[in-house]
């Protein structure tokens, strides 16, 4: 029996990684494609964004393609596999050798769990570096990293008061330019301006102010107040908004891991500022990498369907249909769920759910049943 788990588990996993380098390369390609305008292009005293540079930004963007497709290749791949066995019947013969439908699906589901596994570790570690720095590399030739003209808002509370930041943009070396600090009391009242030309990450507790201009309104009385401005060449100032708190505002927040998606969420709740998007985001991180085990289950009732000599290449085709609506209701019912303020965890897992109950459905008709 451990040879009939091995015959399977080598052709599934030589048909999901060939299924995973054609959408891979068809993806850099189109990525590559995308930033042929850019090539050449010169930005101010920052050296011109030529080919090499392309090509390291389009395979800093393959671990989180990957990330995404993974699931889907792996209901081509197992289809595939599972159509071709039943077409020659060959999944008869491991039948007739002892290979019941609940031994059939564990040995999937091993499949499942360990490619589980590395979507997991791919979207939560490799993705959001990669993206990181292909961020950063493209804003060392295309200029600072930016959201929009209004830059990107954070607050904070702390035990004196309340603070709201701006930042302007991020530096491909990592730092923040064009930074706003605005201070108020526990009841409401501006205290202070601070503008910053840039600021470090140097501890964890506090941020490195340099080229910092100041401006301090005491108001002692309802009637006047004091201004007093100042330059201060540097400035430490202490806050607990990390580095990925930051990049959580300016990145998109499905390229974040769940550990740094947790972090800012806990952020967010503690300064009374609404999370719904980024709870949904936690949640489908979550849930994600389980949607290898819905697709091997989803794909394994292929095997014990009867096919014609032809019939093959549109059982792959539906198994391609079938991906493709599982990626686009991940992202749909997300949007959804923020809309009508759903539970994150439900919004995030509704898809799955909904596969999980079609694919067992489907296994349980198809070799009981029938």
């Amino acid at each position: 029996m451990k040879t009939l788990n091995r015959l399977i588990k080598f052709e599934v996993y030589g048909a999901i990684l060939f299924a995973t380098l054609a959408f891979l390369a068809l993806f850099s390609f189109f990525d590559f494609v995308d930033q042929i305008p850019a090539i050449g292009r010169k930005q101010g005293l920052s050296a011109a964004y030529q080919i090499p540079q392309a090509s390291l930004y389009v395979a800093l963007l393959v671990p989180n393609h990957l990330y995404e497709l993974l699931p889907i290749t792996v209901l081509i791949g197992t289809i595939y596999v599972m159509a071709r066995m039943a077409q020659s019947s060959e999944f008869t013969i491991l039948r007739t050798s002892g290979l019941d439908p609940w031994r059939a699906l564990r040995t999937l589901l091993g499949v499942g769990a360990i490619l589980a596994l590395i979507t997991f570790v791919m979207g939560d570690y490799i993705a959001p570096w990669a993206d990181r720095k292909a961020q950063l590399l493209k804003a060392s030739y295309e200029g600072n990293l930016t959201v929009g003209q209004s830059g990107a808002w954070l607050r904070e509370r702390q035990a004196y008061g309340q603070f709201a930041v701006n930042v302007g943009s991020i530096a491909p070396d990592g730092s923040l330019r064009g930074v706003r600090i605005f201070e108020f009391d526990n009841q409401g009242r501006l205290v202070s301006n601070t503008l910053a030309a840039s600021a470090h990450f140097e501890r964890e507790d506090a941020w490195t102010l340099k080229e910092v201009s100041r401006t301090e309104f005491d108001k002692q009385d309802k009637s006047e107040s004091q201004v007093a401005a100042r330059q201060i060449p540097e400035l430490s100032w202490p806050t607990k908004m990390t580095a990925e708190m930051v990049s959580a505002a300016v990145l998109r927040p499905d390229r974040m891991g769940t550990i740094d998606l947790y972090q800012y969420i806990r952020h967010l709740e503690a300064n009374a500022q609404t999370a719904q998007r980024y709870e949904i985001e936690f949640w489908k991180k979550v849930f994600y990498p389980l949607s290898c085990l819905v697709m091997v289950v989803l794909a394994l009732p292929f095997a014990y369907l009867h096919f014609r000599s032809s019939g093959i290449s549109a059982y792959v085709f539906v198994g391609v249909l079938a991906g493709i609506s599982f990626f686009f209701l991940n992202n749909v019912f997300g949007y959804i769920g923020e809309l009508r303020q759903w539970q994150p965890w439900f919004a995030a897992a509704l898809p799955g759910l909904l596969y999980s109950i079609l694919s067992l459905g489907a296994f349980f008709w198809l070799v009981f049943r029938r």
